[in-house]
């Protein structure tokens, strides 16, 4: 699926909604991107030197490729917030908008003048979306708020990996994107709610939180039972057959047969049909308790197929398995392709660039990808002119002062 460059055209529920954002790296962007998917207008407020999520991941030609997927959709200005003349322009911003979404260490936004309590006195519709490591308040809210170390706080990073080794990470911000797409839930709540009360109000998450949330088997396990959830490699605790068995090639098919109907399949699929009447496997529990044992079983029988061969006698026995997919294999996938989840939005300089499609879909008012991430101030003198109505002279005041960067803008003058 190709995305056409087309600013006017906006799609989706949130067409209508202003949104401005003072996130960087990962987990506000994030947040605001889902949110420009499904129509919202977008303004990104980045610093003049460039949000750090501009040096993440791969690069070709010097161009970030994350930068093109997670700004899509997106106008970016550059304002410095760091001066007077900067802060005033966002607070301008803020009172024509719907939502801010912004990611700073706790209490950052009071000391600019640009906290909640502010900008509703003027703005009363306006809902914040707060994201942080640990959340507005708590003793731990004023520490920084990795992802990484918000995981590990969470408890999900101890859960993640094999028992004999350290815990992993997923190669993946796994907690920033949690943690943006609650913020991004709970921003359309809120918007819901201000359609009965005409007033907005705060959301407030937090990364541990968000990850910490889905810790939730343990959590009950733990109270009534003792049990402290450990790491399980590549078995769900509880949950028999679901795991990684091996191929006679080498590699590995992932299957879940942990249902009674479905385990009872794969049995006759396996061609032992009296599995199904054994006691140590009559129903999930039993399964779940005999893990080892039946998983040798499943482990033995999958080791005497090839990959594909596991994958079409699996998929005819209608039992949920699928080889462990690399990204080429994505790209070389023909559900993904007819889902639209390879999109392809146009970069000046890099040409087509294919980004993750929008989710989830929607049958009536699906989202779309606008265009791809922005550069560096790319729409710093569209937005202002258009949404502030700030004439050139202003503008050339402003950047030669060193509060904004943009496109066809004066560099700050030296000594500023």
């Amino acid at each position: 699926m190709s995305s056409e460059n087309d600013p006017s055209g906006a799609m989706g529920p949130l067409v209508g909604l202003r949104v401005i954002e003072l996130g960087s790296t990962v987990a506000g962007p994030f947040c605001s991107r889902l949110l420009a998917d499904f129509g919202a207008e977008v303004i990104k407020v980045e610093q003049p030197d460039g949000d750090t999520i501009r040096t993440f991941g791969h690069r070709r030609d010097g161009r970030a490729l994350y930068n093109a997927s997670i700004q899509r959709g997106k106008k970016i200005v550059s304002i410095n917030l760091r001066t007077d003349d900067g802060r005033q322009l966002v607070r301008r911003l803020c009172e024509g908008a719907d939502i801010l979404v912004e990611n700073f260490r706790a209490g950052s936004l009071e000391r600019w003048g640009l906290g909640y309590e502010t900008l509703s006195a003027v703005n009363p519709g306006l809902v914040m979306v707060r994201i942080s490591g640990f959340g507005q308040d708590g003793p731990y809210s004023d520490r920084g708020g990795y992802g990484v170390v918000c995981e590990a706080v969470s408890g999900l990073r101890e859960i993640t990996g094999d028992r004999d080794r350290p815990p992993p990470r997923v190669a993946t911000s796994m907690a920033d994107y949690i943690a943006g797409l609650y913020g991004a839930f709970g921003a359309v709540m809120a918007i819901h709610e201000r359609t009965r009360t005409g007033r907005g109000q705060v959301v407030d998450s937090a990364l541990y939180e968000g990850s910490f949330s889905f810790m939730e088997p343990h959590v009950p396990a733990y109270q009534q039972l003792g049990i402290v959830a450990e790491r399980a490699g590549p078995l769900l605790p509880g949950n028999t057959p679901n795991s990684i068995y091996p191929t006679k090639d080498g590699r590995y098919v992932l299957l879940a047969a942990a249902s009674n109907a479905v385990f009872g399949r794969l049995a006759i699929a396996m061609g032992k049909p009296e599995l199904i009447d054994y006691p140590r496997f009559t129903d999930g529990v039993a399964r779940a308790e005999n893990q080892a044992q039946c998983d040798a079983l499943v482990a033995k029988w999958t080791a005497t197929l090839e990959l594909d061969e596991a994958e079409a006698v699996l998929d005819r026995a209608k039992v949920p398995a699928a080889r462990i997919y690399t990204v080429e294999d994505i790209f070389n996938d023909p559900h993904y392709a007819a889902r639209e989840m390879l999109v392809e939005v146009e970069d000046p300089e890099l040409g087509p660039v294919t980004v993750a499609g929008v989710v989830p879909k929607l049958s009536g008012t699906p989202g779309r990808i606008r265009w791809a991430g922005h550069d560096i101030g790319a729409d710093t003198a569209d937005v202002l002119a258009q949404e502030l109505k700030l004439d050139s002279a202003e503008m050339e005041r402003l950047a030669r002062a060193g509060a904004i960067y943009g496109n066809g803008l004066p560099a700050e003058e030296e000594g500023e």
